[in-house]
């Protein structure tokens, strides 16, 4: 048989309608009276949308309406933005880096992973190891592992933990703490170990078994809970809870209509709005290999309604029942892993070793349960945020917040919130933004 010739194909060829036609941004601050509009218009790719929405989130701004379009080979969207605090992005420098972020490649995103206001991400936390768990949630597990690791020395630079429908999912970035990566194998091996003994002993029998990995990865950290979650299949028990966040008056309305005319499938969402609802949707739906060509996002009041218009990365539209039903599962699942009501504690003290594993062991002993926790670093202060409720589940009494201050306040600055289900300005007021007041804090509570 004869060798087959084939015709010489650039490798730059993929990128030449890039070249041609570079992504365009434009930030407009005169055509509406109380919100930013920032226009993007790029060379259609997949993950494209996500990308977009993931820069927008990492920046901390708020996402009141949106307009997208994507059929054919061109991709355009439209954002109506505010910052946190409700008002026009009208910074100068904020400015050239959302040009910079969404712009050509050649101007790239380094800008917004070395920005300083940026909440949590692989790239700003230096040498690291990444430490995924992954496994049934009970009351001081995080205190357990927290105590893993100040055991073995291990300092906590950056971590996220998300609780839903009886799961955990933590990713923690540790070091040797001296900003250090830790490459001797026996000692990961041992920390690994170790850890995986702390999850298994909560398996009870669980169909999916828990697990600790180690990794590199520069995945973005809330898109790596989400794909944890979603792999851990936590989404199949969702409805059947009894945590308040699945109580029917907070569950979202989800529904899934086929357009014959345009052969999509039309995915309705109305939920209480928060921070990052656009994101989390978006990612669960690019993680699930379907492509979003139309999407109509705005919020009224405390609600936000979302409309997207799908097919699957194959072409097709969801035809079957079954198919239908895992969707709106899976995207109640990633509205609802976010969600936390009840009160929230943002703690600010010097960065050390068993400083993580000090908190979470007195929130233990006064018998509170973490539902979500965020713990960053910035410089030499460590800024933690923890979501609470009591063992039972509850939100917590005055007696025990009254004794948490008094224990927690002789070592580190502490401030205690309301968090409502509906509020879109609490998910990153506390990392880097929030003054801590300790003597006042009880009155602002009960205010």
């Amino acid at each position: 048989m004869g060798a087959v010739c084939w015709p010489y194909f650039d490798p730059e060829y993929e990128n030449f309608s890039n070249r041609i036609n570079p992504p365009r941004v434009s930030v407009d601050n005169a055509s509406c009276h109380n919100c930013t509009l920032i226009k993007f218009d790029s060379v259609n790719k997949p993950g494209i949308l996500l990308e977009v929405v993931q820069i927008l989130t990492d920046l901390d701004f708020i996402i009141t309406k949106a307009y997208i379009s994507s059929d054919g080979g061109w991709f355009m969207d439209v954002f109506h933005v505010t910052d946190q605090r409700g008002k026009k992005i009208t910074d100068s420098k904020t400015i050239d880096l959302i040009e910079k972020a969404l712009g050509p490649k050649s101007q790239s995103t380094e800008g917004v992973k070395n920005w300083s206001g940026k909440r949590v991400g692989v790239h700003s936390v230096g040498d690291h190891i990444a430490v995924e768990l992954i496994g049934r949630d009970r009351p001081g597990l995080l205190s357990e592992i927290s105590a893993v690791l100040a055991n073995l020395h291990f300092n906590v630079a950056v971590a996220e933990a998300w609780t839903h429908n009886r799961r955990i999912a933590c990713i923690l970035y540790v070091n040797d703490g001296t900003r250090q990566a830790v490459d001797d194998p026996k000692r990961l091996s041992v920390m690994e170990e170790q850890l995986n003994n702390v999850l298994r002993g909560c398996e009870d029998g669980d169909k999916i078994a828990s697990r600790t990995s180690l990794s590199m990865s520069f995945t973005h950290i809330d898109r790596r809970l989400h794909q944890m979650l979603f792999a851990d299949r936590d989404y199949e028990s969702c409805g059947v809870t009894t945590d308040s966040v699945c109580a029917p008056s907070f569950r979202p309305k989800i529904a899934i209509e086929c357009c014959e005319e345009k052969g999509y499938s039309v995915v309705s969402v109305r939920c209480r709005d928060r921070a990052k609802l656009m994101f989390d949707i978006v990612c669960t739906l690019t993680d699930m290999q379907y492509v979003v060509f139309h999407a109509t996002i705005s919020s009224d009041g405390p609600y936000a309604s979302q409309e997207y218009f799908i097919r699957h990365m194959d072409g097709c539209t969801l035809d079957t029942e079954g198919e239908k039903e895992r969707v709106i599962k899976c995207i109640e699942a990633a509205i609802q892993r976010r969600v936390s009501e009840g009160v929230s504690l943002e703690l600010c003290a010097k960065d050390r070793v068993g400083l993580l594993s000090e908190v979470t062991r007195i929130l233990r002993e006064n018998g509170l349960t973490v539902c979500r926790a965020g713990i960053s670093t910035k410089g030499e202060q460590a800024l933690n945020v923890f979501y609470v409720r009591d063992a039972s589940g509850n939100t917590l009494d005055m007696k025990t917040i009254e004794a948490l201050c008094k224990e927690i306040g002789k070592t580190m600055m502490i401030d205690v919130k309301k968090v409502p289900a509906y509020d879109k300005t609490h998910e990153t007021r506390g990392w880097a933004k929030t003054s801590f007041f300790f003597g006042n804090l009880l009155e602002r509570f009960l205010a």
